[in-house]
């Protein structure tokens, strides 16, 4: 009978998890060659190749995917009998790997996966955040169930993905209650001249605000520029000027950061993406996402 060395698929699965050889060198307190050459013969034991190299990266390969999935499965096991033994509670809930665009404001990223843990079993959840790009190509999804962002894969994306869509959302403008009060009236022309917070340079909300403004003649007073969302917010409900957010949202920014509306902007719509490997979704966590969002959130 063929045994499987498990110290070269732990060897494997930490590269694989890291994204890299040399900072599984650091993890696992092993030098280069020893894991490059455990890593050569797992792949001659299971007759495939397991990585791909992608410029200084490694990119696991279809296979290589599979082997990762079972041995994640494997030292959770492993993780759970030690948990067992310590007289911890048992059971294994359900993992759901997700990559967040870091462009994506956190409203709506837990507004997307909320519903995941309002599933019959319990769920835990992995989030990773990042430039989508990164997400997609660097880490080629082998970690990751979804990534959620408001940009769709391109062809310049160098696996082969999916693109769902949850749905689309206008844009509503918000600010302080003195703010808000003082150019309520007469919207959407009492933004002209208004300070004003504008998202950070070549997102998709940055580029659709500028082009409405050209459109209908209107130039706001910017203020300040800022690539986070949330400090965004922080610096509009103390009043330093107006800004915009998503009207699926759009509750829960007048909560959290005693906001006030002016108007809604109907023809500004952005669209958002669950992005998965497969072409049908299978994974309960990741259906439940994209079925409320489509239900619920978007409806």
């Amino acid at each position: 009978m063929k045994w499987l060395n498990y110290h070269h698929l732990l060897y494997f699965w930490t590269v694989a998890r890291e994204g890299s050889i040399v900072r599984a060198c650091a993890q696992l307190h092993l030098t280069q060659p020893t894991i490059s050459g455990q890593l050569r013969l797992l792949e001659k034991a299971l007759g495939r190749r397991l990585f791909n190299r992608v410029g200084r990266s490694l990119a696991l390969t279809d296979t290589g995917r599979v082997v990762y999935r079972y041995a994640d499965d494997i030292f959770s096991l492993g993780r759970e009998l030690q948990d067992t033994l310590r007289g911890r509670p048992p059971g294994r809930p359900l993992r759901l790997l997700v990559g967040v665009s870091e462009t994506l404001p956190k409203q709506i990223a837990y507004r997307l996966v909320e519903p995941a843990l309002r599933l019959p079993e319990p769920v835990q959840i992995v989030c990773e955040q990042g430039k989508t790009e990164q997400l997609l190509t660097q880490r080629a999804l082998h970690t990751l169930d979804v990534v959620l962002t408001e940009a769709p894969a391109g062809p310049a994306t160098k696996i082969r993905a999916y693109n769902h869509l949850l749905g689309e959302s206008g844009v509503s403008i918000m600010g302080s209650p003195r703010l808000a009060a003082a150019h309520r009236r007469g919207f959407p022309k009492s933004l002209d001249g208004a300070p004003f917070l504008l998202p950070g340079e070549n997102t998709l909300l940055r580029r659709a605000l500028e082009q409405w403004f050209e459109a209908v003649g209107i130039r706001p007073r910017i203020r300040g520029e800022f690539a986070d969302p949330a400090l965004l917010k922080v610096f509009g409900q103390n009043g330093l000027g107006l800004f915009a957010v998503r009207t699926a949202v759009e509750k829960d920014t007048r909560e959290q950061h005693n906001a006030r509306l002016l108007g809604r902007i109907a023809a500004v719509r952005e669209r958002f993406y669950a992005i998965s490997l497969e072409r049908k979704l299978k994974h309960p966590a990741v259906v439940a996402i994209t079925e409320s969002a489509r239900e619920r959130l978007f409806a």
